[in-house]
């Protein structure tokens, strides 16, 4: 590995494509990883075929995102612990260390009644994995803006043992990133590595194309003893061809490469 910190390819910045693709561009690309985001595509639910890819390309798979989504909210189960629990076999069974899960929403009532101390009881059973909890945004729509999780979207106000910082979602939410990084210290295990505008939406832009301090975050986590990896979580989806993605994808793994390979002190 070209740096002390993984810097890894999420499947989803490879979408429309499927996730074999990410294994390919990874490999292509120079990635130390991929971060499987399972979703509607059999492959991204499946050891057997993302053991098969990471064999083939030699890229491991070394974080696994459970279908916290939307649109993923029947893949496995209708159940968010059974989800859950199969996300965290999945990352087992390779070896991945860590699992990403966003916290829960509003409508999943036992769920987020529970979910500190389930989170706690899953760890338990899983212990060789971190469950790093994801820090959202607000939504906006028509004028007008809506919490959709439980107890909210920043989860350093529920102290969870493990974090995943998103730039693009700290853009989304209006958030000071080097601030939440902070207040994550100890737990942070993981960074989703995405620009954003302010603009208050979600938008993965490639990193150094918005107004996130993602080279400074890149550049303070060897002084905050970071030992996580770094996923590279980018919207790819407005790409006019293959070259135009693998271009984009180039540029962020290039981005993350020269930060975390050029250190500052933090006091963290």
């Amino acid at each position: 590995m070209t740096s002390r910190v993984p810097v890894l390819l999420s499947s989803s910045s490879v979408f429309p494509e499927r996730t074999a693709a990410a294994f390919q561009l990874a490999a292509a690309l120079g990635y130390d990883g991929v971060e499987v985001m399972v979703w509607t595509d059999a492959v991204s639910q499946d050891a057997g075929a993302l053991r098969g890819l990471a064999d083939h390309y030699g890229v491991p798979v070394l974080s696994v995102h459970a279908p916290c989504l939307l649109v993923t909210q029947r893949v496995w189960s209708p159940d968010p612990w059974e989800r859950l629990r199969r996300a965290a076999v999945l990352a087992e069974t390779l070896e991945a260390p860590t699992v990403v899960v966003h916290p829960p929403f509003t409508w999943q009532r036992d769920y987020a009644r529970n979910f500190a101390d389930g989170l706690a009881k899953v760890a338990g059973d899983f212990g060789g994995l971190r469950f790093a909890v994801e820090n959202m945004y607000p939504v906006r729509m028509a004028g007008r803006q809506f919490v959709p999780y439980v107890p909210g979207w920043d989860p350093t106000e529920s102290a969870y043992p493990a974090y995943t910082l998103d730039l693009s979602h700290c853009a989304a939410s209006h958030s000071d990133a080097l601030a939440m990084a902070d207040r994550m210290g100890d737990g942070l295990a993981h960074v989703h590595l995405g620009d954003g505008t302010g603009e208050g939406r979600d938008e993965h832009l490639v990193p150094g194309r918005g107004s996130q301090p993602c080279a400074e975050l890149l550049r303070s986590l060897a002084g905050r003893g970071f030992t996580g990896s770094v996923a590279v979580e980018v919207t790819t989806r407005g790409a006019k061809s293959r070259q135009t993605r693998e271009a984009d994808l180039r540029e962020a793994l290039a981005f993350a490469r020269q930060h975390l390979n050029t250190p500052s002190p933090v006091d963290a």
